[in-house]
């Protein structure tokens, strides 16, 4: 296997997505069960998201979601990705960071992201609006304050302050500069738009400063890897969440994710089969041997410190087998079979 990707940590980020005919609770429980097998793969990281008012998405609550998955593991890395900061105040989200980092000290990361609630309803559920994400660098600076015990209010925020819990920051849009001048690793996805994230990733890397978290550019690769024993079970991986992407275009909310077989069946119309394709197109999925050619490109393109795997399917075997080969391609230690 390819030394490159050999020396290269991979780790995973789970949206717990849900699934038709399954209960949100279920899709949480997969989450933390999905943790477990992928710290024995030797993945470094598994990260959750942040989502509200999602008909496809049971995570809703990150860092309690992360406090019962770094519970239920002993060694993985444990963190969000990301925490939406626009949604909440910094004293508090430097304080549940400060929580875990003190429950499990040494293994906890601090992804935060600037987007704001989906929908007006949900903005205003939260009290904020679009407006609110155009102040990230504000508040992130402010979060990272009160773990340095700066804040110009003489409160502390406890136990954070004094912890050094990592911070990333989630690339999207502008928030390549944002990092940049943070000094913080960047996370940037897609995998399907590759000139755009090569130009995000050199805007980071040229105007990065270093800080008291980082002193070099750190830079984390997200997206969709699906692998499978054939070309075509590879692609089957990618139907569901294709297919939810395209009805949430074409119809205004995210649904939970449907049976492949379901999918394949569907009379779709012009605008729908349009968007199903396109969330085909560009992904890294076939076999080992396929993804690791991919990955091998992908990784000299950029120059890629980590890589993120985001994908989300039905089947639950059908992913965890698809981990288990991407561990092998990869060279996880750890890895069995």
């Amino acid at each position: 296997m390819s030394s490159l990707i050999a020396a290269t940590p991979f780790s995973v980020l789970d949206r717990s997505r849900t699934r038709e005919g399954h209960a949100p609770a279920e899709a949480l429980r997969d989450t933390v069960e999905l943790a477990r097998e992928v710290e024995g793969l030797g993945y470094h990281r598994f990260w959750v998201s942040e989502h509200h008012g999602v008909p496809g998405v049971a995570g809703s609550a990150p860092t309690v979601l992360a406090a019962a998955v770094a519970s239920a593991t002993r060694t993985i890395r444990v963190g969000t990705g990301g925490v939406m900061l626009p949604n909440h105040q910094p004293l508090v989200v430097a304080e549940q960071f400060g929580v875990l980092e003190s429950l499990f000290p040494g293994r906890i990361d601090m992804g935060l992201g600037r987007s704001v609630g989906f929908t007006d309803g949900v903005r205003k559920a939260l009290g904020r609006d679009k407006d609110d994400a155009d102040d990230f660098a504000g508040q992130l600076d402010e979060l990272l304050g009160w773990f340095r015990g700066t804040s110009p209010t003489g409160a502390h925020a406890r136990p954070s302050e004094g912890l050094a819990v990592p911070p990333f920051v989630l690339a999207m849009g502008e928030g390549a500069d944002i990092a940049a001048r943070a000094g913080l690793p960047m996370v940037i996805g897609d995998l399907r738009n590759r000139e755009k994230m090569r130009r995000g990733i050199d805007h980071y890397r040229a105007r990065f400063r270093p800080s008291p978290w980082t002193t070099e550019p750190y830079v984390v690769v997200s997206g969709t890897i699906a692998v499978a024993a054939t070309p075509e079970a590879a692609r089957r991986l990618l139907v569901p969440e294709a297919w939810s992407m395209a009805y949430s275009r074409t119809h205004g909310t995210f649904p939970p994710l449907p049976p492949a077989e379901r999918v394949e069946e569907l009379a779709m119309s012009d605008k729908e089969s349009g968007f199903y394709e396109a969330g085909l197109t560009g992904q890294l999925a076939g076999t080992e041997e396929q993804v690791a050619h991919e990955l091998e490109t992908v990784l000299k393109e950029t120059g890629a410190d980590e890589v993120l795997v985001t994908t989300s399917t039905y089947d639950r075997e059908a992913l965890l087998d698809s981990y288990r080969r991407l561990a092998r391609v990869a060279s996880l230690t750890g890895v069995t079979g």
